[in-house]
């Protein structure tokens, strides 16, 4: 059986958009995409405040779902201007997601969820023990 992880901070896009930021089953817990969005749902012009920030947004989801970012084994990343941002995107990316690094797939894409969105990370992670 599944379980739906939901920290208290994204209980509301749980309730408006029906979704689970992300679902625990068996060992492996499944993260929904997440954006740098903050606390007042909105997103920094600025491409390395925004990647910071959605990484911050996943450690949360990770954290309730008893991982952490070295328990990801495969994770999609869709950007706005990809090959404008990537560098940026790695560069953040690299603070965060240490060695052994996880499978990854990195996709362009023309818009996303949240106005002003440039990227959103979706993740799996096998939780130990």
């Amino acid at each position: 059986m599944s379980k739906r992880i939901i920290p208290a901070s994204m209980q509301a896009f749980y309730d408006g958009y029906h979704f689970a930021p992300a679902v625990l089953d068996g060992d492996h817990l499944r993260c929904s995409g997440v954006i740098g969005t903050t606390s007042d749902g909105s997103v920094s012009d600025d491409p390395a405040t925004q990647f910071t920030q959605a990484f911050d947004n996943l450690a949360e989801v990770l954290t309730e779902g008893g991982a952490s970012f070295a328990d990801i084994t495969e994770m999609t990343t869709f950007h706005v201007d990809l090959q404008k941002n990537l560098a940026a995107f790695m560069a953040v990316k690299d603070n965060y997601i240490k060695e052994p690094y996880p499978a990854w797939t990195a996709i362009g894409t023309t818009e996303l969820a949240i106005p002003g969105g440039i990227v959103e990370i979706r993740v799996t992670a096998r939780v130990p023990g």
